[in-house]
């Protein structure tokens, strides 16, 4: 009887999920409200701004003003919003911590600042930059499963990033990279000094991928320091390494990568 009842309550939260995903409009129901409107102003500013930037135009985030234009239809934001984006830092925005009002009225407000698509096609030769990442980025950055791991993933980068973010920070370098990519030098009690990226760390060790990419754990009571950087491992490219027009080439291909092939085999990591 009372497994016939937990699988009575189980069928009865799925139906309720599924009976939930298919009862969204596929038009937003506070477009042109505004009293929702700028709720979701302030929502937006609160949950979204540090990502995306307070005008939408992104940050460490992607430009988002110009996804309608691009053929996105609001149901399918709402969904994406609530859910998510894999392998990118999208994080999902579940139910009951943001409701349904919260994500629809943060979308009118993006609405109300929405920009079209523009008109001229992106600069650059995209083939030439494929040759320029292969020859300055493969060795510590994949794109669908070929080249390093000692930086991100780029295969879904083009989504992910603006191109005014892609150039800046090409140029100019990144501070303060995100987890799992945060430098760090290990001075050993003798030998010299490790440098790599921070992978997981607790009170008492830290463990590391090195330049080799070999994933290494150490004691921290049998190192003599442990240091972060705030500077990414990811050198410079400066005009005297990059020309422009190279460095518009790579930028125009970054921005062809938006999507992972989870069908392609990956090497997994060195571990020693």
């Amino acid at each position: 009887m009372m497994r016939s009842f937990v699988l009575i309550i189980l069928t009865a939260a799925v139906a309720g999920a599924s009976l939930a995903a298919q009862a969204q409009p596929e038009t937003n129901p506070f477009q042109g409200d505004s009293a929702a409107i700028l709720a979701g102003m302030g929502q937006f500013r609160q949950r979204c701004a540090d990502c995306h930037g307070t005008d939408a135009r992104g940050v460490r985030g992607p430009d988002i003003t110009q996804v309608w234009s691009s053929g996105r239809t609001d149901r399918g934001l709402f969904e994406t919003v609530r859910r998510g984006v894999s392998n990118t830092e999208m994080p999902a925005f579940p139910a009951p911590r943001t409701s349904d009002r919260d994500i629809w009225q943060i979308l009118a407000y993006l609405r109300t600042i929405a920009s079209p698509a523009p008109a001229d096609p992106p600069s650059g030769d995209a083939g030439n930059g494929r040759v320029v990442f292969e020859e300055n980025c493969v060795g510590c950055h994949r794109v669908n499963a070929q080249g390093g791991r000692l930086g991100p993933d780029l295969s879904r980068i083009g989504s992910a990033r603006s191109r005014e973010i892609l150039l800046s920070r090409i140029r100019s370098g990144v501070d303060y990279p995100r987890p799992g990519f945060e430098p760090v030098t290990i001075t050993p009690e003798s030998g010299p000094p490790i440098r790599g990226v921070k992978k997981n760390e607790d009170l008492f060790s830290v463990q590391i991928m090195d330049t080799r990419e070999r994933i290494q754990g150490y004691e921290k009571d049998k190192v003599q320091a442990v240091v972060d950087l705030r500077r990414s491992l990811m050198p410079v490219f400066g005009p005297e390494r990059l020309s422009d027009s190279d460095l518009n080439d790579l930028v125009r291909y970054l921005g062809t990568l938006r999507g992972f092939d989870p069908s392609v085999q990956q090497r997994p990591p060195v571990v020693f």
